[in-house]
């Protein structure tokens, strides 16, 4: 676990610029117009999971991005978080919606908490809200998501095994659901690869506020979100597409990739 002495440290006197390597910088002019250099957009995978929600990008995952991200995540550079937050924060206001915001982060395991040290996803949410906030947009952070069983690691999984890795593995902490109607709800993450992880985070959110409750034996991991809709009666649960959902969600990165569905 790292102390707060070398948190301190990073902040104060960071080593490298997370996406070159520059000495003594935080990140570098250039890399941080890498992360801005265009106007956030809307990403999409292929293929896209069930009940995925619309999701906006500030920039591809490569070059520095990826380095930066992987230096926040993996490698403790903390300082990070405040150029990565604005990224966030510039995807989440892409996203549309007027008032208030509130920003859910994907849960990470908590094993990979305890190895990093800190929680990236959540760090990154905390800076891109107090960007929100001084920029006239009332934010806050709401850690309301949890796994609710163990989940296998996702690197090495394709798309249809992601989905099945962590379907159903999460669902709202006790209390959580009545915080989630305080303003539109942006589901919030360092990366968007496949979407598995935002889909299930959604569906997790939607359960819940509909008021019902899928446990680990009666979740059918081949039924579809609208499926579940037409079969429990449960409304506001169709996805990106359906009527009535007020679920968005935002990454500081996606493939390039999926940066497509805005040229066609």
């Amino acid at each position: 676990m790292r102390g707060w002495w070398q948190d301190l440290t990073d902040l104060v006197l960071p080593a490298e610029c997370g996406g070159c390597g520059r000495p003594r910088a935080v990140l570098c002019p250039e890399c941080r117009a890498a992360l801005t250099k265009g106007a956030p957009c809307r990403v999409r995978p292929v293929p896209e999971p069930s009940g995925l929600p619309v999701v906006y990008a500030a920039a591809p995952y490569e070059d520095a991005v990826r380095a930066a991200l992987l230096a926040h995540k993996e490698r403790g550079a903390l300082a990070l978080a405040g150029p990565l937050g604005t990224a966030l924060a510039g995807a989440v206001r892409a996203g549309g919606g007027d008032g208030p915001v509130l920003l859910v982060p994907v849960p990470s395991a908590r094993r990979a908490v305890r190895a990093r040290g800190h929680d990236p996803a959540r760090r990154i949410a905390l800076a891109a809200a107090g960007q929100l906030r001084r920029t006239g947009t009332p934010a806050r952070v709401l850690g309301v998501l949890r796994q609710r069983r163990a989940v296998a690691d996702q690197s090495g999984l394709d798309s249809r095994q992601r989905l099945d890795n962590l379907a159903g593995a999460l669902e709202v902490v006790a209390g959580g659901t009545r915080l989630l109607g305080g303003g539109l709800v942006v589901l919030v993450d360092d990366l968007m690869t496949t979407g598995a992880s935002l889909a299930e985070a959604a569906r997790a959110v939607r359960v819940a506020r509909a008021g019902w409750e899928v446990v680990p034996e009666e979740f059918d991991a081949g039924r579809t979100v609208k499926e579940m809709v037409r079969t429990q009666g449960v409304t506001g649960m169709a996805g990106a597409d359906g009527v009535g959902d007020v679920i968005r969600a935002a990454v500081v990165a996606a493939p390039p990739d999926s940066f497509q569905i805005n040229r066609n």
